[in-house]
C-alpha cells in the first residue's frame, strides 16, 4: 500500500472522528426522548461561528473557541429544551418535525443576518503546520481536530455506560414514568442530554472549522452527515456512531482520491442506501 494512499485513509479517520462526535449528540437525544432534531446540522454550524468569533476578536486558536463553544452550545441546548422541545414532544411527530425544522431555520437566518452569507475560514497555520509520522503528513488542526474527537466520544460512551448519572439517563430513555416514581427526575435528565449533545456539537464545530469552510449553510451539509452516520451506526447507539463516522470519513477520502472530490458524497450515500437495504437498523441498532 502507498504512502500516499495510508495518508489518504488517516486523514479520513480523523474526519470520521469528528463526525462521530457531533453525531452521538443526535444519537443521544434520539436515544433519549425519540425526538430528531433537525436542527443539529446548524448547532455544528454555530460552534464553528463561535471559534470564529474568538479568533476574530482575540487572535485565539481552538484552545479558547473550543471550550467558549461547549458552553454556549451547551447552554443553548437547554434552553432550546424547556423553550422548545418539552412542549413539542406532547405533540405528534409532526410537530416534533417542524418544530425543530423551524429552528434550524432561526439559527441560520440569524447567522446570515449577523455574519453575511460570506465564506469564512481560519488561517491554516493557527493550530500549527503540517507534522510527519512513519512518512505520513497530517495537518496539526485535523489530527488535533480527530484526537480530541474521538476521545470525547469515547468519554461520552463511558459517561452512558459506567456512571450514576448515565444510568439514570438510561432509565429515563427506557421509561421515564417508572424513573419519575424511583425519584428521578425526566425533565432534569432530558435537559442535560441535550447539553451535552449540544456541547458535543459546539466542540465538533470549534474543532472542524480550524480545516473547513466557514458559512451559515454549512449547517445543511454537516446535518445530512450527522443523520446518515446515525442511521448507519444504528439510532441510539453511540459506539454505532463512532464506528459509522469513521466508515464514512475513510469512504469520503478514499472516493475522492480514487474517484473525484465531486462524485465522493454520492459514494458515501450509494453505500449508505445499499447496507441500510439488508440491515435498516444501521450496524449496532436494534432490530
Amino acid at each position: 500500500m502507498s504512502s500516499t494512499l495510508l495518508q489518504v485513509i488517516a486523514g479520513g479517520l480523523l474526519l470520521g472522528a469528528v463526525y462521530a462526535l457531533f453525531s452521538s449528540g443526535l444519537t443521544l437525544v434520539w436515544g433519549m426522548m425519540n425526538i430528531v432534531n433537525f436542527a443539529h446540522g446548524d448547532f455544528v454550524m454555530l460552534g464553528m461561528y463561535v471559534a470564529f468569533v474568538v479568533w476574530t476578536l482575540f487572535g485565539a486558536g481552538p484552545w479558547a473557541g473550543a471550550p467558549l463553544a461547549v458552553l454556549v452550545l451547551a447552554t443553548l441546548g437547554v434552553v432550546v429544551y424547556f423553550a422548545l422541545i418539552r412542549g413539542i414532544m406532547k405533540g405528534p411527530m409532526l410537530a416534533q418535525i417542524l418544530g425543530t425544522f423551524g429552528l434550524a431555520l432561526l439559527l441560520r437566518y440569524s447567522v446570515f443576518w449577523w455574519f453575511g452569507a460570506n465564506f469564512s475560514s481560519l488561517p491554516e497555520n493557527l493550530v500549527g503546520g503540517t507534522l510527519e509520522f512513519a512518512g505520513l503528513r497530517i495537518q496539526a488542526s485535523r489530527l488535533l481536530a480527530g484526537a480530541v474527537a474521538l476521545v470525547v466520544t469515547l468519554g461520552l460512551h463511558f459517561l452512558l455506560t459506567r456512571t450514576a448519572l448515565g444510568s439514570k439517563m438510561l432509565a429515563v430513555a427506557e421509561d421515564s414514568t417508572a424513573a419519575q416514581l424511583m425519584g428521578i427526575r425526566p425533565d432534569s435528565m432530558q435537559a442535560i442530554a441535550w447539553a451535552i449533545a449540544a456541547g458535543a456539537t459546539g466542540l465538533a464545530g470549534a474543532l472542524i472549522a480550524t480545516f473547513f469552510y466557514i458559512v451559515p449553510t454549512v449547517g445543511e451539509t454537516l446535518g445530512i452527515v450527522a443523520f446518515v452516520t446515525v442511521s448507519l451506526g444504528g439510532f441510539g447507539s453511540v459506539p454505532g456512531a463512532l464506528v459509522a463516522g469513521l466508515l464514512i470519513g475513510v469512504i469520503e477520502s478514499l472516493s475522492a482520491y480514487l474517484i473525484g472530490a465531486v462524485y465522493k458524497d454520492m459514494v458515501v450515500y450509494a453505500l449508505f442506501l445499499g447496507f441500510l437495504w439488508f440491515r435498516p437498523q444501521g450496524l449496532m441498532g436494534r432490530a
